[in-house]
């Protein structure tokens, strides 16, 4: 069974030799450089790939291969520091927006290669984009962002109007070279305690613009996935009401519970939920993250990974060991 094989039959509750094994945030760079210290040989040789695509191999990982292609350019103005605001009005973002949704923003020779290796079977190929609202925050700053709901909601339409145009674009660019597995709209709208806006504001602000792309997405066969930080059991029948299909990374320090989730919403596809903060804890709290893990693992549907980039805290050895358990595990949750 190739990586692509397994993948869609597990996202389709089929039977499979074994889970997917994925590292779908890739790592922090101070991880990579703590671990290089500590001995990791970096793959040289790329053979067409980024030099990460190629660690995953080297390590017995899953080759899961992404573009994500955002809505800024090189030419938008960048904040004055995070979470600052680009655009304050409507005059704002006319004036910028010779600099926004570029008309052909593909990277074609990478897509190429992507389409290789999925048509052999070795990878996934997956494609991310700004969600509507992710989209607006990066314009407009994440505290100006959530008061512009209220203060601003013709410059709010107005951007995810043509973030959803520009969206729509490119996902029939990128459909041209290869068909993406799976998809993730990158939103990032919940924290700790839930999500930051109200149903009435998705409804309202996002629901409109995602009724637009995700039939679109689904017509090319693509698996609709949103990206949130955070708690998102409150938001999840949001997105399911939008056709959304699945979530990652399901952050287990934020209070999400996959048991329960997949109790309420048994059809949803789930991607992450292994809780980094045990790594650096050695191998019997490693193990036990993934009895914890195991009773959702062997229900399909579901892709155990770190909740997020794995952290510098983690030694190399530990990582060793963590892959070591991941790939007995994914064995285990297909075994009669």
């Amino acid at each position: 069974m190739t990586n692509r094989e397994r993948f869609h039959k597990l996202m389709n509750f089929e039977k499979v030799d074994r889970l997917p094994m994925l590292e779908w945030a890739s790592w922090w760079d101070l991880t990579i450089n703590n671990w290089v210290e500590q001995g990791l040989k970096i793959p040289e040789k790329t053979d067409g790939l980024p030099p990460l695509q190629e660690l995953k191999k080297q390590l017995g990982l899953d080759l899961d291969l992404q573009t994500w292609i955002s809505c800024t350019t090189a030419q938008t103005p960048k904040p004055a520091y995070h979470g600052a605001p680009i655009v304050e009005s409507m005059e704002d973002y006319e004036r910028i927006l010779p600099t926004l949704y570029p008309e052909h923003p593909v990277n074609e020779p990478l897509l190429r290669e992507f389409a290789k290796r999925q048509a052999s079977g070795e990878a996934i190929v997956w494609l991310s984009l700004d969600g509507t609202f992710w989209g607006p925050r990066v314009l407009l700053g994440i505290e100006p962002h959530l008061y512009a709901f209220y203060d601003e909601p013709e410059l709010m339409h107005r951007i995810n109007s043509d973030l959803c145009a520009y969206n729509k674009r490119v996902i029939e660019q990128v459909c041209e070279i290869v068909t993406p597995d799976f998809m993730t709209f990158g939103e990032d709208m919940s924290y700790n305690n839930g999500p930051m806006i109200s149903e009435k504001l998705f409804d309202e602000f996002m629901l409109p613009y995602y009724q637009q792309m995700v039939p679109q997405l689904k017509q090319h066969g693509i698996r609709v996935f949103v990206d949130s930080d955070g708690d998102i059991e409150k938001a999840l029948p949001w997105f399911e009401r939008a056709g959304i299909e699945g979530i990652l990374p399901l952050e287990r320090q934020a209070g999400v519970d996959l048991e329960r989730l997949r109790q309420q919403h048994p059809k949803f596809l789930f991607i992450g939920h292994y809780d980094k903060m045990v790594m650096p804890k050695g191998e019997e709290a490693m193990r036990a993250e993934f009895e914890r893990l195991l009773p959702v693992m062997k229900q399909g549907g579901f892709i155990p990974a770190v909740d997020h980039q794995t952290p510098p805290g983690v030694s190399l050895e530990n990582y060793k060991i963590y892959l070591k358990l991941y790939a007995e595990y994914t064995r285990k949750a297909c075994e009669e």
